[in-house]
């Protein structure tokens, strides 16, 4: 039966709200969180490159314009990753890892990688710096997602990853991995392995290996610092976490400044763009790994704690568009994006406070840093993206509810 005329108007008009309603869709919440810390981020960074006549040539907003012009693109990369449909994300999942991994490769070709403090992690590209590892921690989450989600789909039974699903797991993130080692950026291999492991963990690895691979890192850890392999200058500054003063104009040197500035904020701050410590120079790569100083002198425990609670927002809000996710892929990759973004903003803040070590990770949306800043965007819009299509006209608890009521069946 053919529709007639009224009928077809009537169909057009049912799917017009449907339409409409994408921005009342959107997770704002998330997306308000992210474009905060950006904020945010843009004024710690105009205060603390203000008086650094070596970076910006006189022009005093030089990098606080190249932080927004780098939120920018970023922003684009981002909404073309949430517009995306998502069996595109899926399809485009073991290119974007070959492309990561690729990168990780070129570093060590002749005259194209970039050594930057005793690390060779940077692409050079005439004038423009790619780092490739932050492209390999989006691309190693999305991957292992897709390979649960296809294991996941191929199986009617079981509900945890078997013994050769955990090695295939293990296998994709550690070729990355071994490159970025071979760098050698601690920094982002903590960040990635701390991602590897809470998605192998939300996966349903079972128990035993996740206690082998903890005991693993701490094994090949005491094995590393026994046979040294790691350089002089990166145990020293395991050591320092312990006590600064043991080095306090070398490897000490980062710790101590960073808690001198941060203790001198108090409550209200000394005022932005007012803060001894930042204004005069002495915390090292304040614009970049250590950004979050100038938030706690100048802005003050409450400025330090309004970047943490808007982490806080964030992270919750990617909890919850795991939990709501309606299939597998979807439920991982946000789960795993939570993961890597909570643990890079911890290693960050805490080597600021001085309870981790410096190992030189940015602070994901607040450092300046180009490579940084595309990726953390790109993995919100990935968040957006799969919390767009997600079926919101059930409540979270009845969606947990029912995905629980199909596992049992």
């Amino acid at each position: 039966m053919t529709l007639t005329a009224p009928a077809r108007a009537t169909r057009r008009v049912s799917i017009t709200p449907a339409r409409t309603s994408l921005w009342r869709r959107l997770d704002w919440l998330l997306l308000l969180a992210a474009l905060a810390l950006i904020g945010l981020g843009t004024l710690l960074v105009w205060s603390a490159t203000l008086h650094r006549d070596d970076l910006t040539q006189g022009r005093d907003a030089a990098y606080a314009i190249k932080h927004v012009v780098n939120a920018g693109i970023g922003t684009a990369l981002g909404l073309a990753v949430a517009a995306t449909d998502h069996r595109w994300v899926r399809i485009w999942t073991p290119v974007v890892y070959l492309g990561a991994v690729l990168g990780l490769a070129l570093i060590f070709a002749p005259g194209v990688g970039l050594e930057i403090n005793g690390s060779l992690s940077w692409i050079d590209l005439g004038g423009v710096t790619i780092q490739p590892a932050e492209f390999a921690k989006l691309a190693v989450v999305v991957s292992m997602a897709l390979i649960v989600a296809e294991r996941a789909e191929g199986r009617r039974t079981g509900s945890s990853l078997r013994d050769l699903d955990v090695v295939g797991l293990l296998a994709v993130a550690a070729v990355p991995a071994a490159l970025i080692l071979m760098q050698p950026d601690l920094g982002s291999l903590l960040v990635l392995s701390a991602t590897v492991f809470g998605v192998l963990a939300l996966a349903g690895a079972p128990k035993r290996w996740l206690i082998g691979l903890l005991a693993g890192v701490v094994g090949a850890a005491w094995f590393a610092v026994r046979v040294g392999l790691l350089a002089d200058y990166q145990l020293d500054r395991f050591l320092a976490v312990v006590d600064p003063s043991l080095d306090p104009l070398g490897a000490g040197y980062n710790t101590v400044q960073a808690r001198i500035a941060i203790g001198n904020g108090g409550i209200f701050g000394q005022g932005l763009f007012n803060g001894s410590q930042t204004q005069s120079g002495f915390v090292p790569e304040q614009h970049t790994d250590f950004v979050f100083t100038v938030a706690g002198e100048e802005l003050g425990l409450v400025g330090a704690a309004a970047i943490i609670g808007l982490f806080a927002l964030l992270l919750w809000r990617g909890l919850r568009i795991a939990l709501a996710a309606e299939d597998m892929f979807g439920r991982l990759a946000a789960a795993g994006i939570v993961c890597w973004f909570g643990f890079q903003a911890f290693q960050n803040i805490g080597m600021c406070l001085g309870i981790m070590p410096v190992t030189g990770v940015p602070l994901p949306l607040v450092s300046y840093g180009g490579t940084s800043m595309f990726v953390s965007l790109m993995a919100i819009g990935l968040l957006l993206n799969i919390h767009l299509r997600t079926d919101h006209r059930l409540g979270l608890g009845q969606v947990v509810r029912s995905r629980v009521v199909r596992s049992r069946f």
